[in-house]
């Protein structure tokens, strides 16, 4: 069975410095894969470069979903393809309301698919629906975008906008970064609600603690820029208890 998430030999750079040296990896439909690795090793850069953040130079391989090269596409066609990126540090969007950014970016992407736009009430009754899910409260849907929000609100506003748009790749970047353990358990919750046979997710960590609650198909060690070493959950507890330093010398 073709994976439905294929990266080939993904080589990129930023104001001329190279950042991926080659990556390689299939996801296949239902699968979570974990990547984990030491500051500095291109985690985050090869999330920005799937996603299609500007500045990022991609100078070889080719990264396949559904078989369609997204390096070909703008990034909001990318998301309407079926990817989505969840940020370490989400940005504030001062005077634009939660629920209206929810209902642009909802529409906007059903748009781009050629199917019809929701009506207001439908979409309010969605968000009502998801953020009771998630803990949450009805006045952080009147507030600014992520404006004054902690992080724990943040995340779970990420993972709302997640479920509702229900992308076929999610790629969670260290969602994990600010949250206290209850805050980690809510947003873990939503995460892995949304896990699904036609669904798959790459989480980006530097920690096991998050993996004890989105528990990973298979964790890759991410170093220098390309994935030094692949196993199951189990690696995840062996860095935990060892550290990168040992792959960080291999890949040097």
């Amino acid at each position: 069975m073709t994976p439905l998430l294929q990266i080939k030999n993904l080589q990129a750079e930023i104001a001329g410095k190279k950042i991926l040296h080659g990556v390689n990896l299939d996801i296949g439909k239902g699968e979570v894969h974990a990547i984990m690795g030491p500051n500095g090793s291109g985690k985050s850069t090869l999330s920005y470069v799937l996603a299609g953040k500007p500045d990022y130079d991609v100078t070889g391989g080719e990264v396949l979903l559904d078989g369609a090269n997204i390096l070909d596409m703008a990034a909001d066609e990318r998301a309407a393809a079926g990817l989505f990126l969840a940020f370490q540090y989400p940005l504030e969007i001062p005077g634009v309301t939660t629920m209206t950014f929810l209902r642009a970016a909802l529409n906007a992407q059903r748009k781009k698919r050629g199917e019809p736009e929701l009506s207001s009430p439908e979409i309010l009754r969605r968000v009502r629906t998801e953020a009771e899910k998630l803990g949450i409260d009805p006045e952080m849907l009147r507030r600014p975008v992520n404006v004054g929000f902690s992080g724990g609100e943040k995340k779970r506003a990420e993972t709302l906008q997640m479920s509702l748009l229900e992308p076929r790749v999610c790629v969670l970047d260290e969602t994990d970064s600010g949250l206290d353990i209850d805050a980690l358990k809510v947003v873990a919750d939503g995460v892995n609600r949304l896990r699904s046979p036609d669904r798959s997710m790459i989480v980006i960590t530097h920690y096991q603690r998050l993996l004890d609650y989105i528990v990973p198909d298979v964790v890759h060690v991410f170093s220098k820029g390309h994935i030094v070493r692949t196993g199951g959950k189990e690696l995840a507890l062996e860095l935990e208890a060892n550290g990168y330093a040992e792959y960080v010398e291999e890949a040097a």
